[in-house]
């Protein structure tokens, strides 16, 4: 079975960080930005999680589905983060490197999920 590398898990860590910043940030307005701020968290913090639990799983069907669930979190993050930067709830500029690494994730978990079903 094939484990997440060490670099992903480092990834997706290091990107749950940057997520958690960002949600402190957005909890200091009220309102719509407070509100994304907690589905940008849920979705977000998701993502490694279920590379952790990818990492521990019982067979290869349940790391498949783990990282599919991985994959399908880390695509809402990715929206949520544009919906803020086009929205204007956020200077788009600042989001730029955030939303690139969200999509980098979704790309990787997405090779990841498709070579596992392969096999």
């Amino acid at each position: 079975m094939n484990l997440p590398t060490r670099d992903l898990k480092e990834r997706s860590f290091e990107f749950l960080l940057r997520i958690i910043k960002l949600c402190q940030q957005l909890d200091k307005t009220a309102g719509c930005s407070r509100r994304l701020s907690n589905q940008l968290f849920r979705s977000g913090t998701s993502v490694g999680a279920n590379i952790e639990e990818a990492t521990g799983s019982q067979s290869k069907a349940d790391f498949t589905a783990k990282m599919h669930i991985s994959c399908k979190e880390a695509r809402e993050t990715h929206y949520r983060l544009r919906l803020l930067a086009e929205s204007g709830l956020m200077d788009p500029k600042k989001l730029a490197s955030i939303i690139d690494q969200s999509n980098q994730l979704v790309a990787i978990l997405t090779t990841i999920t498709k070579n596992s079903r392969k096999k």
